[in-house]
């Protein structure tokens, strides 16, 4: 029996927001963002809240019917040549910090804030979410920088499982509904792995690493993939 997936809206917001801030409280990426723990417990969920927001505004959110696992998916455009680098175009979100696609969290590294032409994205979320803290809107910028722009692609931006569902195949089944689509429709598809594990996972699924790492000053490394979209080939007679 596969697992049964649907597409989240504003009415998920509560529980996918929970399950998020559960599922990354730990990991690494999220104790680099707010490295004191009492603060992290403060501020953590408003940082999961913004890029729930975003990727209902950006993309999309994928639930499981039971919402033990969401998926957050940013359909992000071409750049456009006259927008500046880092003004948050259709921009990120990341890939787990300490698991893979069946793991707590998959946090594909990036953490900008799309905004319209000449919106700093990076900073908008940072005055939102945590103003006083600098590596909120750090960690957007560097994803910025390492976000491939030439073409139009999904953005895997995070996926959580509930610790206590990990294991049944329901972080693969959110990340591979989507892939079939991109096979079907010709897309690309980007996320940052954070982990070795993560990224033998999505080099499974077709994703490759560009070759260069996305290193968070005194922090984690994460791995940026790209995914081309597969081509059936019919069966020979």
């Amino acid at each position: 029996m596969g697992v049964a997936i649907r597409r989240a809206g504003e009415r998920d917001r509560d529980v996918v927001v929970r399950l998020l801030d559960e599922a990354f409280m730990w990991d690494p990426v999220s104790s680099w963002v707010f490295p004191g723990e009492e603060h992290r417990r403060r501020r953590h969920g408003a940082l999961m809240g913004a890029f729930f927001d975003l990727a209902l505004d950006e993309g999309y959110v994928d639930i499981t019917e039971d919402g033990a696992a969401a998926a957050l998916w940013w359909s992000v455009p071409a750049a456009v040549p006259s927008v500046a680098p880092g003004s948050g175009e259709g921009v990120n979100a990341g890939e787990q910090g300490s698991a893979g696609a069946d793991g707590s969290a998959e946090v594909p590294g990036s953490a900008g804030a799309p905004g319209s032409a000449g919106e700093d994205g990076p900073a908008l979320l940072r005055e939102a979410v945590d103003p006083e803290n600098e590596r909120v809107e750090l960690m957007g910028r560097l994803a910025d920088e390492a976000h491939p722009t030439d073409r139009a692609h999904q953005y895997l931006h995070m996926i959580a499982v509930r610790p206590d569902r990990q294991g049944e195949g329901l972080g693969t089944a959110l990340v591979t509904a989507v892939l079939d689509r991109c096979d079907r429709e010709g897309l690309h598809a980007y996320l940052e792995a954070s982990n070795a594990r993560s990224r033998a996972l999505y080099e499974r699924l077709g994703f490759a690493f560009t070759g260069t790492p996305l290193d968070l000053p005194d922090g984690p490394r994460m791995w940026p993939m790209w995914r081309e979209p597969r081509v059936a080939v019919p069966p020979s007679e």
